[in-house]
């Protein structure tokens, strides 16, 4: 029995962010790139186009930005999973892209195997915070505590 591809779009405004990406995720045999883009303003136009299983998206884009974008898509395509990635490592940016609908986060510092383990995890249906993440969060609550 063949397994499906899980169809990935990669949303960022840095060519090389998207490349890279592209480049270690087709390294799995599992992983399909259907798309780039290189705003959220592209991203809601072609996630409707291609509609991946998945979308990688960089939270810091214009003229649409990857929260806005976030919105709008899971809005009319519900079952579009959307993983936020940016190179900021604070936990308010992930709570903020996750109340915008997305269900995981991960930082530009992560992995390739963090990104890899966070797209397994949200095509089953899960949450996925990166490790980075995680530890900021654990200690926002310590120091609140």
């Amino acid at each position: 029995m063949i397994k499906e591809k899980i169809r990935i779009m990669i949303a960022d405004d840095h060519k090389m962010v998207r490349e890279t990406w592209k480049l270690l995720l087709q390294l799995q045999d599992s992983f399909e790139i259907v798309g780039e883009c290189v705003n959220g303003a592209e991203a809601i136009e072609m996630s409707q186009v291609l509609k991946p299983d998945i979308i990688l998206m960089d939270i810091n884009m214009a003229p649409v930005n990857g929260f806005e974008a976030t919105r709008k898509i899971i809005e009319v395509a519900p079952e579009i999973k959307i993983i936020g990635l940016s190179v900021n490592n604070l936990a308010a940016y992930a709570r903020n892209m996750l109340r915008s609908g997305a269900k995981g986060y991960v930082t530009k510092h992560s992995s390739p195997e963090e990104m890899i383990d966070a797209i397994h995890e949200v095509i089953k249906g899960g949450t996925y915070i990166c490790k980075e993440i995680k530890d900021k969060m654990k200690e926002d609550n310590d120091h609140s505590s």
